[in-house]
């Protein structure tokens, strides 16, 4: 899953799934021009709305559990699987046999065997879109502090024991203790909270953003972004 803002300088872009992939990704459409999306850009690669410079803000996204988000969020609401339609919505069914191997459905150019086709890698790239960055979710359940270099920003993750990660910018700052949960201690001994939205300093009004990052196949991201550097 990608999370974008789809307001561009006041306009409202309606998208919706095409069913056509390049390299192995969904292209996304938008309802009044039909123009084709890169999802993992965010921005229009067929059509009408081509060479216009719409790019859409991208924003972050947390893989977790609903028990698990249900307990940090309780006050969180659900879109209802009572659909009208007789389909079976649980986690995991639609696509049960494809995620029980790691064959692809599609070929893509390029497979990087570091690491198996679909193993989750944290992605990240630079606020210009530029130096990709993916970060097995492996190593991150090991290593549940790190800090990493994505172009000019320096990002820390979190991770917790359940495998949730959130990226922030970190702005220079050097965090030395995550308790896993609520908080994180940087060098100078001072607490920041962790939200869904920033890092908060105990006692002040300084925040460090979320940064944009979601979770992907490995083989997915690497056909975009064969440029990657990958942490394992």
């Amino acid at each position: 899953m990608v999370l974008y803002e789809s307001r561009y300088k006041g306009v409202s872009h309606q998208l919706g799934t095409s069913g056509f992939l390049y390299r192995s990704n969904k292209l996304m459409y938008d309802k009044k021009t039909s123009s084709l999306w890169n999802t993992l850009q965010g921005k229009p690669v067929v059509g009408p709305l081509v060479g216009r410079g719409i790019k859409l803000r991208r924003r972050s996204v947390v893989t977790t559990t609903w028990a698990t988000w249900k307990e940090r969020h309780p006050q969180t609401t659900v879109l209802s699987l009572e659909t009208g339609h007789h389909r079976d919505y649980g986690e995991g069914v639609a696509y049960k046999n494809y995620f029980a191997t790691d064959q692809l459905m599609f070929q893509v150019p390029g497979q990087d065997k570091r690491l198996p086709n679909k193993r989750e890698v944290l992605a990240l790239r630079g606020q210009d879109g530029s130096s990709p960055v993916a970060l097995d979710t492996e190593f991150l359940k090991k290593n549940p502090l790190y800090t990493v270099k994505v172009g000019d920003d320096t990002v820390v993750i979190v991770t917790t024991p359940s495998g949730e990660t959130r990226a922030f910018n970190a702005k220079g700052i050097v965090f030395t203790k995550w308790d896993g949960d609520s908080y994180l201690t940087d060098e100078s001994g001072t607490v920041w909270w962790l939200t869904e939205s920033y890092l908060k300093k105990r006692g002040a009004h300084d925040k460090l953003r979320r940064y944009p990052s979601h979770q992907s196949f490995w083989f997915g991201w690497h056909a975009q972004y064969p440029e990657t550097r990958l942490i394992q």
